[in-house]
């Protein structure tokens, strides 16, 4: 495994950003991906993914596959920086395409038809942390990449004969 995907620095405070984010992309995309009834969510709701997105099927599925598949990732550090990845991406996709025409600001009161692009903007600012700095501590990227360095090492002495 590529150090480049497990790699992190240890640190608690990305440790925090990176739970968070995975806690709320978990809790508010699990629906979809289930298509089942949970925490208020329906099946109406469920099935129309395709028209939001604006594409076919397959897009969407991928689309809530990297949602909540990758809120699965950060919430345990596994593979943290590829999970970040794919919610940055679909964040941006769904800013473009969807929310900006409504604004900068969320619709808090329902004044207006559709949400603007704040969320859609946050979102992918704490993906990049994730992205370039790791998982952080309680991971186990963390625990991947301590023991890829180790047979890194332990290979680069016994090419090297210190190892002997």
């Amino acid at each position: 495994m590529h150090t480049w995907m497990v790699g992190t620095d240890g640190g608690w405070v990305i440790a925090i950003g990176r739970i968070v984010l995975g806690v709320v992309f978990f809790r508010s995309r699990s629906p979809k991906s289930t298509g089942m009834v949970w925490w208020g969510r329906n099946a109406k709701h469920c099935a129309s993914i395709p028209r939001a997105v604006g594409s076919s099927r397959t897009v969407a599925a991928l689309a809530v596959a990297a949602e909540f598949l990758g809120g699965l990732g950060l919430i345990v550090g596994l593979l943290s920086c590829v999970a970040a990845l794919g919610i940055a991406v679909v964040m941006l996709v769904a800013l473009v395409t969807v929310h900006r025409k409504f604004g900068f600001f969320m619709n808090w009161f329902g004044e207006k038809k559709g949400h603007g692009i704040e969320y859609h903007v946050l979102v992918p600012a704490l993906a990049l942390i994730v992205i370039f700095k790791g998982a952080g501590a309680f991971s186990l990227d963390q625990v991947l990449y301590q023991n890829v360095s180790a047979q890194n090492r332990a290979a680069m002495e016994a090419g090297t004969g210190r190892g002997q």
